[in-house]
């Protein structure tokens, strides 16, 4: 697994944890990076990630609810809910991460975390993001 990989995984476990505890992602966040619970810090990009989903929540919020045909986020596993804003974050956010690249990590994420149904749901509802991006600023 890469090291942007595992950064990504780890920061679907801090929104995932954020999410579940009714806690806001970027003061867990600041306090895993005052107070890590595990040997290795949280790195850089994990850190990057976290903030660009709190930066953006409302916006990825009101996609993800706009573009899933016949689900509501409360609706979702909370799982595939961390899954689908981290990703929807780097396809319509962050510029230095190429979109098939995203969806292809979140995909996996799936995979591994969620549902035998996720890859797909989460594959089809990031890529309809990506196609609609250019609509969107």
């Amino acid at each position: 697994m890469s090291a942007r990989s595992k950064a990504r995984k780890r920061a679907i476990d801090l929104l995932f944890e954020a999410e579940n505890r009714g806690l806001n992602a970027r003061d867990l966040l600041a306090e895993r990076l005052a107070k890590p619970v595990t040997e290795a810090p949280l790195n850089q990009y994990t850190s990057d990630l976290v903030e660009g989903v709190v930066a953006h929540w409302t916006d990825i919020n009101e996609l993800l609810a706009t573009y899933s045909q016949g689900w509501t986020l409360d609706r979702m596993p909370s799982v595939d809910r961390a899954i689908l804003r981290l990703g929807a974050f780097e396809v319509l956010y962050a510029t230095e991460v190429p979109e098939s690249v995203a969806i292809a990590e979140a995909v996996e994420l799936a995979k591994s975390l969620s549902t035998d149904d996720s890859p797909k749901f989460v594959n089809g509802l990031l890529g309809r993001l990506a196609e609609v991006k250019p609509t969107l600023a």
